[in-house]
């Protein structure tokens, strides 16, 4: 099998970028990472970041380029517009939008969003990481996608059928960073292995449970029993994981398996408080997944760079 890049991929969220230039079988050649996100650029310097990172991978001045993530963004490099649930993610690459102001071919994927009333909702990246999951024969799954805003998606039969963001982490930050809280959390972080986040999920989940009823509870401890920083963070993780898992029971029918796409110490939080809730879960790289979904997206787009192995 030759060696010579058959495309690009690139990953570019709001703080990162990662750019894979990838053979006709998926073979990664090389891989280049930066903090040069849509955050820190202006809408004119998307061209000139990405060439310097293609030249530093050895890119040919033709080597085609499919981009996901933040770049698609209305704030970064050009805008390119949600595809609407319910959304077949094989079709993503449809609705790909061309880069202007650089001489290859790059096309822009599109994130996904959902218009119901009271239910209005947008992703952008984590569509495909998703792509990536299909493509993997996960194609009717129910995903969860942890993070500052997390994400819970329906999958059926290839296609985001509905999905719900959860602010829960940001919420974290600023409830223990901004509110009176931050007196007893300080610097504490939270566990999933210390008995003060297991009890606090298994609270959230009581169908009686109230979260701003609960959530005093944690700065009256720390008054009353001398609860230390790390079981304070602890409490307020679990309280809050457990309130957003309670809020996507409906979801989690009799067997269901939640596939957890991430890593670190906040999807071991996830996983904690769905095995206390009784949920089976699944750990899926998220790097990989989106790897996997820019390829999938890049044969149907550059198909003459495929030749060799399309059937």
């Amino acid at each position: 099998m030759s060696t010579q890049a058959a495309a690009a991929l690139v990953d570019w969220g709001t703080s990162n970028l990662r750019v894979w230039l990838v053979d006709a079988a998926a073979g990664v050649l090389g891989e280049r990472q930066s903090p040069e996100g849509m955050g820190t650029l202006t809408p004119d310097r998307f061209a000139g970041v990405l060439e310097t990172h293609l030249a530093a991978l050895g890119g040919a001045p033709d080597l085609p380029v499919v981009v996901a993530g933040m770049a698609g963004a209305r704030a970064g490099w050009i805008e390119a517009p949600y595809a609407e649930t319910p959304t077949c993610l094989t079709d993503l690459h449809i609705q790909a939008v061309s880069a202007p102001g650089i001489d290859r071919d790059v096309r822009i994927l599109p994130g996904v969003c959902q218009r119901g009333a009271g239910a209005e909702d947008v992703m952008r990246g984590e569509e495909t990481q998703l792509l990536g999951a299909v493509a993997s024969g996960l194609s009717d799954a129910l995903f969860c996608l942890p993070g500052t805003h997390s994400k819970w998606v329906s999958l059926q039969e290839g296609r985001i059928s509905r999905f719900t963001t959860a602010m829960t982490g940001e919420l974290f930050q600023l409830i223990s960073r901004q509110s009176i809280l931050h007196l007893s959390i300080g610097e504490g972080r939270a566990s999933a292995g210390h008995p003060a986040f297991g009890q606090a999920v298994e609270e959230a989940l009581d169908p009686d449970f109230s979260l701003t009823t609960r959530l005093f509870s944690i700065r009256a401890r720390g008054l009353l029993a001398g609860a230390d920083e790390a079981s304070a963070a602890s409490r307020l993780s679990g309280l809050l994981l457990g309130a957003e898992i309670a809020a996507m029971r409906p979801r989690l029918g009799e067997g269901q398996c939640v596939q957890l796409i991430g890593s670190g110490a906040l999807t071991e939080l996830y996983a904690a408080a769905l095995t206390l809730a009784g949920v089976e879960t699944v750990s899926l790289d998220g790097g990989e997944l989106v790897r996997r979904g820019l390829f999938s997206a890049a044969r149907v787009l550059f198909p003459h760079r495929f030749a060799e192995i399309l059937p």
